[in-house]
C-alpha cells in the first residue's frame, strides 16, 4: 500500500514512525494503548514472526461504535495487516512464542506525556482474549490501566 491508496480511502498514509516489538513468551498482552491529542496516532500493524490476536477499541465518544472492539488474528504466514485509525485503543496478545510485530505510526510520534491506556480485560469491552487474567503476561502499567467508564473524553 502506498500513501495515495491510503489517501483515496480517507486514511492517514504519511507514516512518521516505524517500530518493531519482540515478545518471547506466548500469552503476553500488550495494551490497550493510545496517544492523546494532539499526538494522536493511527497505526498499521503487521506480524513478522509468530501470531497475535490484535484488538482495536473505538474511543471516539461521538462514534456509534464507541466502546466496541475489533479482534483479528494476524500471523506472519498470511502477512495481512490491520489499520487502526486515530481514536482507537490498541493491544494484542501473543499466540505463539517469539512473536515480532511491526507497526507504522501516522500522525503524532510517541510522546510519553500523551501516552494513555485502557484496561485490557475491562468487562465492559467484552473482548474474548485467548488467555485468562491469571495466565496473561502483562506490564505493570497495563495491569493498572483505567476502565472505559473511567476515561475522560479523549477523541
Amino acid at each position: 500500500a502506498c500513501a495515495e491508496d491510503f489517501a483515496a480511502r480517507g486514511l492517514i498514509g504519511a507514516f512518521a514512525q516505524s517500530s518493531i516489538s519482540y515478545t518471547a513468551p506466548r500469552g503476553t498482552v500488550r495494551g490497550l494503548h493510545f496517544q492523546r491529542p494532539p499526538m494522536a496516532q493511527a497505526k498499521l500493524i503487521r506480524v513478522l514472526a509468530g501470531a497475535i490476536l490484535d484488538v482495536a477499541v473505538d474511543l471516539r465518544r461521538a462514534s456509534p461504535t464507541y466502546g466496541r472492539h475489533v479482534a483479528v488474528r494476524l500471523d506472519a504466514q498470511a502477512g495481512e495487516q490491520l489499520y487502526i485509525p486515530v481514536g482507537f485503543g490498541h493491544g494484542f496478545c501473543t499466540l505463539e512464542p517469539d512473536t515480532m510485530v511491526a507497526y507504522k505510526v501516522a500522525g503524532g510520534v510517541y510522546s510519553p506525556e500523551h501516552d494513555g491506556g485502557l484496561l485490557w480485560n475491562d468487562p465492559a469491552l467484552g473482548i474474548a482474549w485467548p488467555v485468562s487474567e491469571a495466565e496473561a503476561q502483562l506490564s505493570a502499567k497495563d495491569r493498572i490501566a483505567p476502565r472505559l467508564a473511567d476515561l475522560p473524553p479523549l477523541f
